[in-house]
């Protein structure tokens, strides 16, 4: 079974438990079916501008970051060590707002199109 766990901020109108539906699928779509276990976090610019700088070291606010459990070992809280960590999926709330409006789509089909794209940087797919 894929565990999802989800930290988001109560003001992000989204649905913790549409998310860990979309993400299971889209990892069991790719062939994920072990014991496994993803954290997905939604958070404010701010968050996300601490991170780029911490991690990609630069400037900028992205969408969308993944981190894999390798990458980021002893600094986000992963759950007993009997499931396989994929990793962490970060995603900017406001910015996918920002992008949603500019390209006329709705807010949770932006954040499935980020999930997506976090999930195959999990899995190693890289653009």
């Amino acid at each position: 079974m894929i565990k999802v766990y989800v930290n988001k901020q109560s003001s992000y109108p989204i649905s913790a438990k549409k998310l860990k539906l979309t993400l299971r699928k889209i990892l069991e779509d790719k062939g994920i079916v072990s014991d496994s276990v993803v954290s997905v976090s939604l958070v404010g610019e701010k968050k996300m501008l601490d991170l780029s700088k911490k991690y990609l070291k630069d400037n900028k606010v992205h969408n969308v970051l993944s981190f894999t459990a390798d990458e980021v070992k002893g600094k986000f809280l992963y759950p007993p060590k009997a499931l396989i960590q994929l990793g962490e999926i970060v995603i900017c709330y406001p910015k996918v707002v920002e992008e949603a409006k500019q390209e006329g789509k709705r807010i949770n089909q932006k954040i499935e199109e980020l999930l997506k794209h976090g999930a195959q940087h999990l899995m190693g797919i890289h653009h």
